[in-house]
């Protein structure tokens, strides 16, 4: 396990995420952003959630980002909703579950938006994350193309709490 706190970026966040990305390996980067890419201001701003079109969550740990998670939501023709996710844990914080906690957090927070699938695309060659996808989201849909795997999973409605038994319990004679 970690200790980190998952959670929606705050005021003090959005100065720390320039540093963050910039400590990112060039593969990391890659990874993350298909290109070697160091996000400037106007990409900051979309990272943070200010724009507004994304929902956002960071990985924090004794004050310091170690990762970051984004989710936008986009309508398709079908009436459901599908989220479009990205997720990036700081180079010394991989393989150690924050990127599975970010996921897991992101979905539910989609879920509860209304969204009936998350979509993302990986790097073939990123098989950490496609082996941590399928490890802990079972029904997770990968398709390859040349240059990606789109992996999409399905999102079921919450199940709502199984109630006991009323009979049981409340009825017996005394």
């Amino acid at each position: 396990g970690f200790a980190a706190t998952i959670r929606p970026p705050a005021d003090g966040d959005l100065a720390a995420l320039g540093p963050f990305f910039a400590g990112l390996s060039l593969r990391t980067r890659v990874r993350r952003f298909f290109a070697p890419v160091s996000p400037g201001p106007a990409m900051l701003r979309r990272l943070d959630g200010t724009a507004g079109q994304a929902d956002v969550l960071v990985a924090v740990h004794r004050g310091v980002i170690i990762g970051h998670a984004m989710a936008v939501d986009q309508a398709c023709a079908d009436a459901g909703r599908v989220t479009d996710v990205g997720v990036v844990v700081a180079d010394a914080w991989q393989s150690r579950g924050v990127g599975a906690a970010l996921m897991r957090a992101l979905l539910g927070r989609a879920r509860a938006r209304g969204v009936t699938e998350v979509s993302m695309d990986v790097l073939p060659s990123n098989r950490a994350v496609l082996g941590m996808i399928t490890s802990h989201f079972a029904t997770a849909r990968t398709a390859r193309s040349a240059d990606s795997v789109t992996v999409q999973i399905p999102l079921l409605p919450q199940q709502a709490e199984r109630q006991p038994a009323p009979a049981a319990a409340s009825h017996r004679a005394a």
